[in-house]
């Protein structure tokens, strides 16, 4: 965590407003539909309002507060929270654990695309009563569309207006819900858990009303996504006045309901109709403010998130911009523009929010289920004793095991939408990691100090011309002992390349999420160097500019000389030429592969031709490197059978 970080982390007024803008959006603008896709089109009754008020709070106290805000925040990956930032903590106690951690993911990507479009919907169809003919349709695509657009800027300046609107929304919900509470005091006594109890096994519609009850606790995730950004303390205390306001709203539209027994809720949304008539109109633009920041946080956790699997090596190398100053500030156009495309599909396929209703929450609930797997895995890391254990996965599994059992009841009216999207981003992430498993099986490395002597006598052999002054090779051992035969063939026999001075750079990615730090080994003193960079999982891997800089201080302390060696120009210490090699491995030869490795590294191959290349996702200046495409499987002699003829 860097320091100038450290004052938004801890317990602090500014921490609170930043957490209550960041990361409360879509838990915080779920009242405007929850209770519309509760009561559906059945007729209001007062057991379903009071059963749907109890199965909310208890959601939200056993759900988002003791298994979030209780538990999983104490999963702190060096200040970052996240997914993928938990499987860091966990991924070296069981290699099965890149599963959960793989469709979490993608299932909280494929939730990205359903969020906006819902909260945006359900906020400008409150429009409605007062001008029926409104095309919230084109409304909603407009203000989405221009949401996207202004990614590419940053939301810093964005960002500090978000505290503030976000109070005065929670704030705005508490008064509303309490001007109703007054009226039926007797409301209060909904949050027993008898009633829930009640309703879930007596109602035929159990289970379609337990999905509808899960869209409560939709945003859960993202409090410990953005735990980097707003640190543990002020999460803690923010959701108990978000929690708050949250409950006396839903209390409120519950007293509505009660109020309307027997009747049918048809179009209309009871969070707008506990709203005094002259203030509807201002309500509905807070709430269009509300759900527009709500969209903006899963928009930029959802960079964030591509961003952690590129580095993890989960997902295809992409562009990725850092438009603005502010730590965890990152623009990838190609996905921006994926879910823009993926929120407009939703709107046009559905249209309403109603029947958006019936798509949402179905991804979502499966993300937490893998949160919950990593999660136990942390606690045993921990060593916390195996009953608690067992006890907590006893408990979440079946609490969001019947959640997604229900949302399954959406699978036909539109989930299949989000989990055809998870399931494609799921395949991607699969074959990029098989693929570099099996491209890693075929590396072959030998020992770097059978090659001293040839590469010091290469060096000063002037009857071979000078390739560079100084000759960079990125490599993939882990051990500065060892070194891919393939660099060693190109130096050597491909082209003998000779160079004052060789360098080997390795990136090694840690699990400590915003780690800096390098190693330089002399292999052979002023002729060939090692590099070995430790850069944190969420740390940009600009190896251009992080060479530069560690060469600098090389040559600042003493310790080379890159100086160039021609005569004439070290007469006037001009700096020698750097020349970096990247080795592309292409399938030349795949016979030895089965059909299921072939049908991988195919998959991965076509993903690579939309990726950005390896070169451009190290950030090296493309003036200054050379690809050389080297086969990632060598024909072996002993196996083709040829016949000599002899005249």
């Amino acid at each position: 965590m860097s320091s100038n970080n450290n004052h938004f982390t801890k317990l602090s007024t500014a921490g609170l407003l930043i957490s209550l803008g960041i990361i409360y959006g879509d838990i915080g603008t779920s009242p405007l539909y929850v209770f519309s896709a509760i009561v559906g089109h059945e007729v209001i009754q007062t057991d379903l309002i009071r059963g749907g008020i109890s199965c909310i709070f208890w959601t939200l106290t056993l759900q988002t507060t003791l298994k979030y805000i209780v538990i999983t925040l104490r999963a702190d990956n060096k200040g970052e929270g996240g997914i993928f930032s938990l499987f860091s903590l966990v991924r070296r106690r069981a290699k099965w654990l890149l599963i959960p951690a793989v469709i979490g993911g993608c299932a909280l990507l494929a939730d990205g695309i359903i969020t906006p479009p819902i909260t945006v919907s359900a906020a400008i169809e409150g429009l409605l009563p007062l001008y029926p003919e409104l095309p919230t349709v084109r409304i909603v695509i407009a203000i989405i569309t221009g949401l996207f657009l202004i990614q590419k800027f940053g939301t810093s300046l964005v960002g500090k207006g978000f505290g503030p609107i976000m109070f005065v929304w929670f704030g705005m919900m508490g008064v509303l819900g309490l001007t109703y509470i007054v009226k039926m005091p007797s409301i209060l006594l909904a949050l027993n858990p008898y009633y829930a109890y009640k309703l879930l096994s007596t109602d035929t519609n159990a289970f379609v009303i337990l999905g509808a009850v899960f869209l409560c606790t939709t945003g859960a995730e993202a409090l410990y996504s953005d735990l980097g950004h707003c640190g543990r303390p002020n999460i803690r205390v923010s959701w108990i006045f978000v929690k708050t306001t949250l409950v006396l709203n839903y209390l409120g539209q519950g007293v509505w309901l009660i109020q309307h027994d027997g009747q049918l809720l048809g179009h209309q949304n009871p969070f707008y109709q506990i709203m005094p008539h002259w203030f509807l109109f201002y309500g509905i633009g807070i709430a269009t403010v509300a759900a527009v920041i709500a969209s903006q946080a899963l928009i930029s956790g959802s960079f964030t998130l591509i961003a952690e699997a590129v580095r993890l090596n989960l997902w295809p190398k992409l562009k990725i911009i850092y438009p603005t100053d502010e730590k965890g500030q990152l623009y990838v156009p190609s996905v921006n523009w994926l879910l823009w495309a993926g929120c407009l599909g939703v709107v046009a396929l559905f249209q309403h929010s109603e029947k958006m209703e019936a798509a949402y929450g179905l991804s979502i609930t499966v993300a937490m289920l893998m949160t919950t797997i990593l999660v136990s895995k942390f606690l045993k890391a921990r060593n916390v004793p195996k009953y608690i254990i067992w006890v907590f996965l006893a408990i979440y599994i079946s609490i969001e095991g019947s959640f997604l059992l229900s949302n399954m009841v959406k699978f036909v009216h539109g989930g299949w939408f989000t989990l055809t999207i998870g399931t494609i981003l799921f395949s991607v992430m699969w074959a990029w990691h098989t693929a570099r498993k099996i491209r890693n099986r075929y590396v072959k490395f030998v020992e770097i100090s059978d090659y001293f002597p040839i590469l010091k006598e290469l060096s000063d052999d002037e009857s071979v011309p000078k390739y560079a002054s100084q000759l960079v090779y990125l490599t993939s051992a882990n051990f500065d002992s060892e070194i891919e035969s393939k660099i060693i063939y190109s130096i050597l026999q491909k082209q003998p390349k000779r160079a004052d001075v060789y360098w080997l750079v390795h990136v090694n990615v840690m699990d400590e999420p915003h780690v800096k730090e390098y190693e330089v080994t002399s292999l052979i003193p002023n002729k060939l160097i090692r590099i070995d960079f430790r850069l944190g999982f969420r740390v940009s891997q600009n190896v251009n500019l992080l060479f530069r800089k560690v060469v600098e201080d090389l040559v600042k302390n003493g310790e080379v000389n890159i100086t160039s060696q021609y005569k004439s120009l070290n007469r006037h210490k001009i700096v020698g030429d750097f020349r970096f090699i990247v080795l592309e491995k292409i399938l030349s030869r795949s016979h030895n592969l089965s059909f299921y490795e072939k049908f991988m590294m195919n998959y991965y191959f076509q993903l690579k031709k939309v990726s950005i290349s390896e070169e451009r996702s190290f950030g090296l200046d493309l003036s200054f490197v050379t690809v050389e495409k080297v086969p990632l499987l060598l024909a072996n002699p002993d196996e083709v059978e040829l016949n000599r003829i002899r005249r």
